[in-house]
């Protein structure tokens, strides 16, 4: 906030289903039953299965400083994770693989298909699935934004605004926003858990969201994050004391309650626990109940403290487990999102699981 009156100068642009293209004077033209410029035209209808839509294409030099999203998170009873069927992509300059490749709930620290509130500097979710991102992306020549449903049915409404600001120039050391996706549906026994490993180049690590469906009974946060900085091979510059330590909290996130142990979420700026579910609450039946794995979800962006890389960087979490009998590993379902910059190019991901191995359990 302190820096508001010191900004560099730019030009304000914004991208919606109204002006796909940005231009300036062209904002709220379409015209509906009240008339021109009333709404004509606030969302993208009807998005038919396996379709790609561009959302924005942005000539440079920019940057995009926030997005907004909002779309129905089911569209039947058995088709209810519209989060993780659709697939967000952005491309920077005239590269041909993507920067970002996430499913859009994920990006947005919405796993499993499901909503829930954010209160954070870099991502905030508000009611009713208001999907808000504030990381800067920087672009020189051009960036793209898509969207690709691979849901069973057609989505009927999607909501979005990209703005953005073009400036003259950027200063050459300007590095490019990047966020990829993995799963490991259920993780391998005394191996860590991956959530990047393919970055090379120069940069910093800003951010990770952990979607974790557990598997095993007792406790599953002793599980340190590591960050193997610069051809580390054997043991990480950076390593953390738990899965819990590193997300903010201490102690499992626990308080006592009429005589059980309860976890506690919450969402801060920097850090935050804020979901928490067992239960199906979007799929009902008089033959089943609503029971599932209990799902948790959890972010940390490292805004004022970057994990800095000059030539590469890979990224892990260990799943180990406490219990009666001690410390033991653990099998459990993790999704990841890893936010970076980098300088480009930047090695091409690997490629996205399908939709069905995309499913929350």
């Amino acid at each position: 906030m302190g820096m508001l009156p010191y900004l560099s100068q730019g030009r304000s642009r914004a991208v919606n289903a109204e002006n796909p293209t940005g231009e300036k004077g062209r904002g709220g033209m379409r015209e509906s039953v009240l008339g021109p410029s009333r709404k004509g035209s606030p969302c993208l209808k009807n998005i038919r299965p396996h379709e790609e839509i561009i959302l924005g294409e942005m000539k440079g030099p920019g940057v995009i400083t926030h997005i907004w999203i909002t779309v129905d998170q089911k569209t039947s009873p058995s088709e209810c994770f519209v989060l993780r069927d659709l697939i967000l992509r952005m491309y920077w300059d005239e590269e041909v693989s993507p920067s970002v490749e996430v499913p859009l709930g994920d990006f947005f620290c919405c796993g499993f298909g499901r909503e829930c509130l954010i209160d954070s500097s870099a991502i905030i979710v508000a009611p009713a699935r208001g999907l808000n991102s504030y990381f800067q992306m920087p672009f020189r020549e051009k960036a793209k934004i898509t969207v690709e449903s691979q849901h069973a049915n057609v989505i009927p409404e999607f909501f979005y605004q990209i703005d953005y600001v073009l400036y003259d120039t950027l200063p050459p050391q300007t590095k490019y926003f990047h966020a990829s996706w993995r799963r490991e549906a259920i993780s391998r026994t005394g191996e860590d858990y991956v959530i990047a490993d393919r970055i090379t180049g120069q940069g910093w690590y800003v951010g990770t969201y952990i979607a974790l469906s557990v598997l095993q009974r007792y406790w599953w946060g002793e599980g340190e994050v590591k960050f193997y900085i610069d051809g580390d091979d054997r043991y990480p510059t950076v390593c953390g004391t738990g899965m819990e330590d590193y997300f903010g909290g201490s102690w499992s996130f626990a308080v006592q309650e009429n005589g059980k142990t309860v976890e506690k979420t919450y969402s801060t700026s920097y850090l935050g626990y804020p979901y928490y579910s067992k239960q199906d609450d979007l799929s009902k039946s008089p033959y089943y109940n609503d029971d599932c794995p209990p799902m948790r979800g959890l972010y940390r962006w490292h805004v004022l403290d970057p994990i800095f890389f000059d030539e590469n960087l890979k990224v892990t979490l260990q799943q180990i487990g406490s219990g009666p009998g001690g410390l033991f590993e653990r099998q459990d379902d993790l999704s990841s999102v890893a936010y970076w910059y980098q300088s480009e190019p930047h090695k091409s991901f690997e490629k996205i699981l399908d939709r069905e191995k995309r499913k929350p359990r």
